[in-house]
C-alpha cells in the first residue's frame, strides 16, 4: 500500500486545531436516511449483482456501489447541516458481516467506493462553506463476538476467531485509507476484545504505510447498569483500550441522550483525550422507530456541553439532518472539554469487568 495523501497526513494537525477551537459536530444516522427512500430489492442489486444468488435488501453498505449518488447525497446533507466530519457507509463493510449476504468478495470495492463517495462529498461542502471537511471510515462492531459464546450450553465455543477478526478488519480498514479517510472510527463497541482485534489489525496496517491516521474509539453501553454487552464498565473500557493512545474516545448508540448521562459524566472525568458522544433519538418506539426531536436531542446534548463533558457530538439510530443542525447551534454556545493536563507520576490503571486504579 502507498503512503498517505497529503490530505490525510494533515488531518490530526487539523483536527487538533478543530477542536481547540469548539466543540467538533459529527453527523447523524445513514441508515435512517437510506431507510426514507424506500429502496427495493431491484435498487440494492443495481447492475452489479442483479443475478446474485442471496438477497441483498437491506445491506445498507452495497448501497456505496449500486446507489451512489444517493448514499453521496446523505454525506452532503449532514455537511450542510453543520457537520465537521461524516462516517463512510461501512458500519457492516467487513467480510465477517458480509458473509450474510454472500457479498464477501466485494469488501474491498465496498470500502473504497465508500471513503471516495464521502470524500466527494467532503469537497463539495469545502468549495462551498470553505472550511475543512473530515471523513471518518466507520469499523463497526462486526456480528460475531470474541468474549461471549452464542451457545448457552457452551460457554466456550466462540463463531468467530481472534485472526478471523483481525483479517476482517485488517482488510476493511485497509481498503478505507487507500480511499482516502481522514480518520478511522472503531464505533459501536459492545464487546472490548472485537475493539482490541481492531486496534491489533490497525497496528498492523500503521506498520505498513510507515504513517497512521487518528483513531476514535466508541463504545456502546447496552442499559442502565452502566455496562458493555461484553460486562465492563464505562471506566473499565476506557482502562482497556488507552494504550492505544485514542485521538477520541467516546459513547454512541443502544441509548438516547438522556440515558447515556451519567456514563458520558463518567467517561469525562477519566479520559486523557478528547470525548465524544452520539446518541440515538431517545430510546425506540414500539414500532422500532425513534420519536425525539431535533430541538429535544439538541437541548439534552447542550446540557452536556454546559458541564464540560464534550469535544465532538453528532447523532445515531433515528437523527437526521435536523437533528445535526440543531445540535450545532445549541453547542456552539459552550467551549469544548478541556484536555485534562498530564502528570508526571500518573496511576497504574488496570480493568477487568471494573476498573482498577493504583496510585
Amino acid at each position: 500500500m502507498s503512503a498517505l495523501t497529503h490530505r490525510q497526513s494533515t488531518a490530526a494537525a487539523e483536527l487538533r486545531h478543530l477542536f481547540a477551537q469548539r466543540i467538533a459536530i459529527l453527523d447523524g444516522a445513514m441508515g435512517t436516511m437510506l431507510q426514507a427512500h424506500a429502496l427495493t430489492e431491484a435498487d440494492f442489486r443495481g447492475e452489479r449483482f442483479k443475478s446474485h444468488p442471496h438477497d441483498l435488501r437491506g445491506n445498507n453498505d452495497l448501497l456505496c456501489l449500486t446507489q451512489p449518488e444517493i448514499v453521496e447525497g446523505v454525506h452532503y446533507a449532514y455537511f450542510e447541516a453543520g457537520a465537521d466530519l461524516v462516517e463512510t457507509n461501512t458500519f457492516n463493510a467487513n467480510r465477517i458481516s458480509q458473509a450474510d449476504y454472500q457479498t464477501e468478495s466485494a469488501v474491498t470495492d465496498l470500502n473504497t467506493a465508500a471513503a471516495q463517495l464521502a470524500l466527494r462529498a467532503a469537497h463539495r461542502a469545502e468549495e462551498k462553506y470553505r472550511r475543512r471537511c473530515f471523513v471518518a471510515g466507520a469499523l463497526g462492531p462486526l456480528n460475531r463476538t470474541l468474549s461471549l459464546s452464542p451457545d448457552v450450553n457452551r460457554p466456550d465455543y466462540r463463531a468467530v476467531t481472534w485472526d478471523e477478526v483481525v483479517s476482517a478488519y485488517y482488510e476493511q480498514a485497509r481498503a478505507l485509507v487507500a480511499g482516502g479517510v481522514d480518520v478511522l472510527l472503531i464505533e459501536t463497541i459492545f464487546d472490548t476484545l472485537n475493539c482490541k482485534a481492531a486496534l491489533f489489525a490497525l497496528g498492523k496496517l500503521w506498520e505498513e504505510v510507515g504513517a497512521h491516521l487518528p483513531i476514535f474509539i466508541s463504545v456502546t453501553i447496552t442499559d442502565q447498569s452502566g455496562r458493555t454487552l461484553s460486562g465492563q464498565t464505562t471506566e473499565a473500557f476506557y482502562n482497556s483500550i488507552r494504550h492505544a493512545h485514542p485521538f477520541c474516545v467516546g459513547i454512541n448508540c443502544a441509548l438516547g441522550g438522556a440515558q447515556m448521562r451519567p456514563f458520558v459524566e463518567e467517561l469525562a472525568k477519566h479520559a486523557e483525550c478528547p470525548v465524544s458522544c452520539y446518541p440515538n433519538a431517545g430510546l425506540p418506539n414500539a414500532m422500532g422507530g425513534y420519536d425525539e426531536t431535533p430541538e429535544q436531542t439538541a437541548a439534552v446534548l447542550g446540557e452536556f456541553a454546559a458541564e464540560g463533558w464534550l469535544n465532538l457530538v453528532g447523532g445515531c439510530c433515528g437523527t437526521t439532518p435536523g437533528h445535526i443542525a440543531a445540535i450545532a447551534k445549541e453547542v456552539r454556545k459552550h467551549n469544548p472539554r478541556p484536555l485534562p493536563q498530564p502528570t508526571e507520576a500518573s496511576p497504574l490503571r488496570l480493568s477487568g469487568l471494573e476498573p482498577l486504579t493504583i496510585a
